[in-house]
């Protein structure tokens, strides 16, 4: 069953750590990474920050060691988009993360580290990059781990009876200001009692919250 593996690699293993030195208070996230081909990754990277944060991005990225080249393709108010080539030691870090016919969906920075979704074939295919890829001396760590189920939902930790009911709920209106229909009304659509619908509800929202707030759970450091 294919996999999708959350990763984690610290900046200065991989890119853009002196860039994200120089400014202050910027985001940035990859539009596109080519597949499992270090030899053609030329990805398109965002951007986002205020307006004299972003004049700095230039500079910075001439002066980072690990850009051979970038051009600046679109300018936006609080963003911009580059198209940049790496050095060969970054399609190296990222050969290591998809040297199992992997696929990296898609990449950011979160403060120190860059945060990768990466697809993989199999469950044994993210192991297998984790021991391949710490054998080497990359610093990754595997922060979550999703089975890719025959629904799409599955991704995202769901139950096809959480999928259903948060389909409905969109559907009916529950989510509209003002709401299209009310908890009574929604239950008696699923045929399920106001009690189930609740707890269904706040079960769901908690997978979906988890998967967009990376926070850690009560006792998860003790």
């Amino acid at each position: 069953m294919s996999t999708i593996g959350e990763l984690a690699v610290p900046t200065a293993e991989f890119a853009l750590r002196h860039t994200l030195e120089e400014t202050d208070d910027l985001d940035v996230e990859i539009e596109r990474v080519v597949a499992h081909n270090p030899d053609q990754v030329i990805p398109y990277v965002w951007f986002s920050g205020d307006e004299p944060t972003l004049r700095t991005v230039d500079d910075a990225l001439t002066d980072d060691p690990s850009v051979e080249d970038a051009e600046r393709l679109t300018d936006l108010d609080d963003e911009c988009l580059y198209r940049m080539s790496w050095v060969d030691d970054v399609t190296v870090t990222l050969h290591l993360l998809t040297e199992e016919q992997a696929t990296v969906l898609d990449a950011h920075v979160e403060t120190d580290r860059w945060r990768f979704r990466v697809l993989f074939p199999e469950r044994a295919a993210l192991s297998r990059t984790y021991d391949f890829a710490t054998d080497r001396g990359l610093s990754v760590e595997v922060r979550k781990i999703h089975r890719l189920e025959e629904n799409r939902h599955g991704r995202y930790g769901l139950t096809d009876a959480q999928h259903e009911t948060l389909v409905a709920a969109l559907e009916y209106g529950y989510y509209e200001i003002p709401r299209g229909a009310d908890m009574d009304e929604l239950s008696d659509e699923l045929g399920i009692s106001h009690q189930a619908l609740s707890e269904r509800l706040r079960r769901a929202h908690r997978r979906l919250v988890e998967e967009v707030v990376d926070i850690g759970r009560p006792g998860d450091n003790e």
